[in-house]
């Protein structure tokens, strides 16, 4: 053989060994040192945990190496080492100073995890997971890593009233915001679609406002709505189950309970809440709404029997929530009702309130004074600023981040969660081609891109920046699978936003790592989103051109069809650039274990002129 031939070859197979074994974590820690040599899992590795009190969480090491290697290391406490035995140590020390900061050190015999505090420990065991190789042998590459998160609030929004989805379901996503570093659920549970929430001094919240008689299925209000009965509520007793899962793996569940809008479910149930005795949006009798968007009902300012409402519906949900934190919503409340209503418009004179939004931020302090006897904070939509802001609430900003950057330049606390960036509900990709979705555009890259902190804000104002969080708002998502292709890879993006250091993100870095998290969410029987195959043109003539297409996850099979027909399991496999003539449509898709990508094409089909 060619000597020259010979040198490239094996430069080719180097290359590729260092490419299989690059650790690929996400998010990708804040330090990280790659060394020589690797450790193995294998029969002989045991997890060493100091004390007692830390067997639950080297349990949880032990299971989540199993769950990735098939192998599950042997637990002993205390300083215990058995010759030849190659050790997985947990240890608490001091001198790690981030509150949820770890140290990860992988030699050939042995792993140390160093943390402050036990939150440390978890995420330095997700670090680990996700440094055995997916396939092939259970090979760990020896690293250092040094990581901390870079916001404390690291959060995703799950919306179980437009659809409601099962406890079970509910854990398993639970599970891979602990996988993603993320601990921050905000659990939206009371909405005009539904109420979802067990409040026993008020039964008819479960038979009534728990239920509605139709749902809207398409983009059209008026014709897209069926008429089958749907519902449910999750229990008290579901409740505590979910709040103890999520706190087993470091994950705080903040509730939102709705006021004064997005209230439609509970006035159905009992309609003195209201400022009429029917719907001022439509003047017929209350019911729970089908459709999604805005409604004019809602709670009645001027009614102080609102407030006992509230305050007894808040008496039975505070105490299922260790949360320091309520979320009461606040946002979308059409003041129109309000305007009209004899009793609001009293409250409005009795209290020297100029106008309506005034009323709302009056409404607003009066169940904060509430919430904060009680030992909570309140969290609300950046609209409970209409009017003036309540002295100790914390902003969440969506409609963009200006609310955010006024309410951290006036002390307040804000989250971030601009709908351009981080409602995961919007549509992936082009809506020719991906399913019903809310109607905006937030690709994986947007994403990505987001930048919590902005730049007009001083290092003191930006400390009120408490972090990120993505929302996926269930108008159009029914069903567990839908729900996991919106979710996923997206809240790969969202993690690297909150914890990774701005300073290391790098998008096309990013897009190489997510190739082995596409093999991790598969292994682990995640539905996400496959992507759609990548093109790049090559100049050609008018009339025919060259189409290269590319497979983002390095790890698929990528089909197409010349004539515009659906790309099938058994249309022709791209091998080398298509060569197309003018006027034909090439359609492609990529399929990835068994499973398909949307179908796009080229070129893009002509609008319709209107």
């Amino acid at each position: 053989m060619n000597r020259l031939l010979i040198i490239v070859l094996l430069l080719f197979c180097t290359f590729r060994l260092s490419a299989q074994s690059k650790p690929s974590i996400i998010p990708l820690p804040a330090k990280m040192e790659e060394r020589k040599g690797t450790f193995t899992i294998d029969k002989n590795v045991y997890v060493s945990y100091p004390t007692a009190d830390l067997k639950v969480l080297a349990g949880f090491a032990q299971s989540a190496l199993k769950e990735t290697t098939g192998i599950a290391p042997g637990l002993r406490t205390g300083m215990w080492m058995q010759k030849g035995a190659k050790t997985i140590s947990l240890i608490i020390d001091p001198k790690v100073t981030a509150a949820e900061g770890y140290t990860l050190e992988v030699t050939p015999n042995k792993i140390s995890i160093k943390a402050r505090t036990e939150n440390g420990l978890f995420y330095g065991i997700q670090t680990l997971v996700q440094l055995v190789p997916v396939k092939g042998d259970k090979k760990l590459s020896c690293v250092y890593i040094e990581d901390e998160p870079r916001f404390s609030w690291r959060g995703m929004l799950f919306d179980s009233c437009r659809h409601i989805f099962s406890v079970d379901f509910i854990k398993k996503f639970i599970d891979q915001l602990a996988k993603h570093k993320l601990n921050k659920f905000h659990w939206h549970l009371t909405e005009d679609q539904g109420w979802r929430i067990e409040i026993k001094k008020y039964p008819r919240l479960q038979e009534v406002a728990a239920y509605r008689n139709g749902t809207q299925i398409g983009p059209d209000r008026k014709k897209d709505v069926d008429s089958i009965r749907y519902g449910g509520y999750y229990t008290q007793e579901q409740i505590k189950e979910v709040v103890a899962y999520a706190t087993s793996r470091y994950v705080e569940v903040i509730p939102e309970i709705e006021m004064p809008g997005h209230s439609v479910a509970a006035i159905t149930a009992y309609p003195y809440l209201a400022c009429g005795d029917v719907s001022f949006e439509n003047g017929k009798p209350f019911e729970v709404r089908k459709v999604w968007g805005v409604s004019k009902d809602l709670y009645c300012a001027g009614n102080d029997s609102v407030f006992t409402f509230l305050q007894d519906v808040l008496n039975e949900v505070m105490p299922l929530f260790p949360s320091k934190y309520i979320h009461i919503g606040g946002d979308e409340a059409p003041h129109d009702a309000w305007h009209k209503c004899p009793k609001c418009q009293d409250r409005m004179k009795k209290e020297g309130l100029k106008d309506e939004a005034a009323l709302q931020s009056w409404f607003i302090q009066r169940m904060e004074k509430f919430i904060n006897s009680k030992g909570k904070k309140i969290i609300g939509w950046e609209e409970i600023m209409q009017g003036g802001l309540a002295d100790n609430a914390t902003v969440h900003s969506w409609l963009g981040v200006e609310s955010g950057l006024k309410a951290a330049k006036s002390g307040h606390d804000a989250i971030m969660s601009p709908y351009s960036h981080m409602y995961f509900d919007g549509y992936q990709a082009d809506s020719k081609i991906e399913p019903m979705a809310i109607g905006y555009w937030v690709p994986l890259d947007s994403a990505y891109a987001f930048e919590p902190v902005h730049p007009a804000l001083t290092e003191t104002e930006a400390k009120h920046i408490l972090g990120a969080q993505a929302n996926l708002w269930t108008e159009f998502i029914g069903t567990e699978d839908y729900f996991q292709y919106m979710v996923f890879p997206r809240i790969s993006a969202l993690s690297e936003v909150d914890w990774t250091p701005k300073s290391l993100k790098n998008f096309t870095d990013f897009k190489s790592r997510l190739n082995m998290q596409y093999q991790r969410y598969d292994q682990q029987g995640i539905k996400f989103r496959i992507p759609v195959p990548e093109f790049a043109t090559v100049a050609g003539t008018d009339a025919q051109v060259k189409l290269t297409l590319n497979d983002p996850t390095k790890a698929g099979v990528v089909r197409y069809s010349l004539d515009g027909s659906d790309v099938t399991a058994s249309s022709a496999v791209y091998k080398q650039p298509i060569d197309i003539k003018e006027g034909a449509t090439v359609r492609y898709a990529l399929f990835y274990n068994g499973r398909k990508s949307s179908t796009d094409y080229f070129p893009k089909p002509a609008k319709k002129k209107k």
